[in-house]
C-alpha cells in the first residue's frame, strides 16, 4: 500500500530520538561507573534504570512524533488514530500550538516506566554477561567477541523485559486526545494497564514480542557493541 519506503516511515523521527535518549543515556550511565557507582551491589541496575529515565524524559517529544508517523497510512487500510502530520517540524510545530510545550511530552508517563526499565536490564545484563564469558574464557577480555556475546544475551532480556512497557507507551503516545490534550482512551500508565489486562488478558500485553525482538535484538547488540568499542579508544 505504501510502497518499500513505507517500512521506514518516521526514520528521521527514530534517528533524532534514539540520538538524544541514548546519548544522554549512555552519557549518564558512563559518568555512574567512572564515578565507581556500578561497583556497589545493584549499582549497574541502579545506574541503569536512573540513566534510563533521564534519556526517556529529554527524548520523549521525538518518540512522540516517531510513533505519529509510524502510524500513519492509506485510509483504506487505517488501523488507530491518525494524527496527518505533513513533516517532523509539522508534527512539532502542530502539536506545540495545539497543546502548548506540555503536549509535546505526553506520553512521557509510558516512557520513563519504559526505558528506566529496558536500560536497567541492558546495561546490567550486558555488563555481567560481557564478565561471565570472559570468567569462563570463552573468549579474550576487551575482546569484540566478549562484547558481542554480552550483547546477545542482554537482548533477549530487553525484549522480555520491555515489551509491555512498549504495548502501553505506543497507546499513550498514539491515542487520540482532546481539547485540553487529556487522552480519549486511556486516562494514564496505570489505567492502560487495567483496561488492557481486562480486556485482552495478560498476554495482551506482549503484543508484538515478535517484532520487538526483532527490533531490539541487533538494536541492543549494535549499540552495545559501538559504545564499549568507542569507549575504549
Amino acid at each position: 500500500a505504501d510502497g518499500l519506503w513505507g517500512l521506514q516511515k518516521g526514520l528521521a523521527a527514530g534517528l533524532l530520538y534514539q540520538g538524544l535518549m541514548n546519548g544522554v543515556r549512555f552519557y549518564c550511565y558512563s559518568h555512574a561507573e567512572d564515578a565507581g557507582w556500578t561497583g556497589y551491589p545493584g549499582g549497574t541496575v541502579a545506574a541503569g534504570a536512573a540513566a534510563g529515565a533521564v534519556g526517556a524524559i529529554v527524548g520523549s517529544p521525538a518518540y512522540l512524533v516517531k510513533t505519529h508517523l509510524q502510524a500513519q497510512t492509506l485510509s483504506a487500510m487505517v488501523v488507530g488514530h491518525q494524527h496527518n502530520h505533513e513533516s517532523i517540524s509539522g508534527a512539532f510545530k502542530s502539536i506545540y500550538q495545539q497543546h502548548g510545550v506540555v503536549g509535546l511530552w505526553r506520553g512521557v508517563t509510558g516512557a520513563v516506566p519504559r526505558v528506566t526499565v529496558g536500560s536497567a536490564v541492558q546495561l546490567s545484563t550486558f555488563a555481567s554477561a560481557k564478565d561471565w564469558v570472559c570468567e569462563r574464557q570463552w573468549f579474550r577480555k576487551g575482546s569484540w567477541a566478549a562484547v558481542l556475546a554480552g550483547g546477545m544475551v542482554s537482548s533477549v532480556a530487553v525484549a522480555v523485559a520491555m515489551t509491555p512497557f512498549d504495548v502501553i507507551s505506543t497507546r499513550l503516545y498514539n491515542q487520540p486526545v482532546d481539547a485540553d490534550g487529556t487522552g480519549k482512551l486511556y486516562r494514564g500508565f496505570l489505567d492502560c494497564i487495567l483496561q488492557i489486562s481486562n480486556k485482552e488478558g495478560l498476554l495482551g500485553l506482549y503484543k508484538g514480542i515478535g517484532a520487538v525482538y526483532f527490533r531490539l535484538g541487533p538494536h541492543t547488540v549494535l549499540s552495545l557493541f559501538f559504545w564499549d568499542k568507542l569507549r575504549n579508544m
